[in-house]
């Protein structure tokens, strides 16, 4: 039997993992174990931590955009529900000769009283979703917004009683004459510097209308409905936090951090115009 005789370099060659070199003409070949692939060897924990670290910061990324998408969402759908809402006291009234009174907070959603005159709540009451078929609604019949479900988020609504009532009584509008009804409920952008307020002449400050004579006001809390309301400028719609008392000034200001309150109101030149063309007026 052949010796192979290694000298010292192929020796080295051999230790240090080379697996085939010439060798008194014929390939010599190491068949010592071969290291490990990544494949093979797994992930380190300082990798896997690495990984965990990275799919944490996505998700908590994630979550405020999250959030966001849920508020703009109920911000839409409660900008609908109160569009709604006037389009149906638009109807209502053209229907019935009169606008209904806003429902109190023992009238399970109906009008209060039941058939219009002087309202019960004119300037504190909940949109009557029973009386006009409304949804949608909770258990009492109140219809909601888009924010919840809870008692907070009713939709508000608010009525002018200018000319003797003339809006919510059968035939009173009618009867009073178009260019005699002066409805007085007031829009402001800001609740800072209003004059008189809680009593029936409450003004916005100077330069601060945007709108002076609105027949009907209607509203949601907004988000904070639970929690907030007392502040500079949600003090002055009436909420279950405001000190305020109720009076024909309303406030619709910038949204912010202090004021979530979604508000719309129905012009005295919208109610003449679908009145006029229903022939309910002159």
């Amino acid at each position: 039997m052949a010796t192979m005789t290694l000298t010292v370099p192929d020796f080295v060659r051999l230790r240090s993992g080379w697996r085939g070199f010439p060798f008194g003409g014929r390939q010599f070949r190491f068949a010592g174990r071969q290291a490990p692939t990544l494949a093979q060897r797994g992930f380190t924990l300082i990798e896997l931590a690495i990984v965990m670290f990275i799919v944490a910061l996505l998700l908590g990324g994630l979550m405020l955009p999250l959030s966001g998408q849920q508020d703009v969402r109920a911000y839409g759908e409660t900008q609908k529900v109160l569009a709604d809402a006037r389009d149906a006291l638009l109807g209502f009234a053209m229907a019935n000769d009169r606008l209904p009174c806003p429902a109190s907070s023992a009238s399970n959603g109906l009008e209060s009283p039941v058939g219009g005159g002087a309202c019960t709540n004119p300037y504190d009451g909940f949109f009557p979703a029973a009386t006009l078929g409304l949804t949608p609604v909770d258990s009492s019949g109140y219809l909601l917004d888009g924010w919840g479900g809870e008692t907070t988020h009713r939709v508000r609504y608010a009525l002018s009683t200018a000319n003797s009532n003339a809006f919510s009584t059968t035939s009173g509008m009618k009867t009073t004459g178009i260019t005699v009804l002066a409805p007085d409920l007031k829009i402001c952008n800001t609740g800072v510097g209003m004059s008189n307020p809680g009593t029936a002449t409450a003004a916005c400050a100077a330069n601060a209308s945007l709108a002076t004579d609105a027949v009907v006001v209607v509203y949601s809390l907004g988000k904070n409905a639970g929690t907030g309301g007392s502040g500079t400028e949600e003090n002055h719609n009436p909420n279950p936090q405001s000190t305020q008392t109720a009076d024909p000034a309303y406030v619709n200001a910038q949204q912010s951090s202090s004021f979530d309150d979604q508000v719309i109101w129905l012009s005295r030149s919208t109610l003449f115009n679908r009145l006029v063309a229903a022939g309910r007026l002159p």
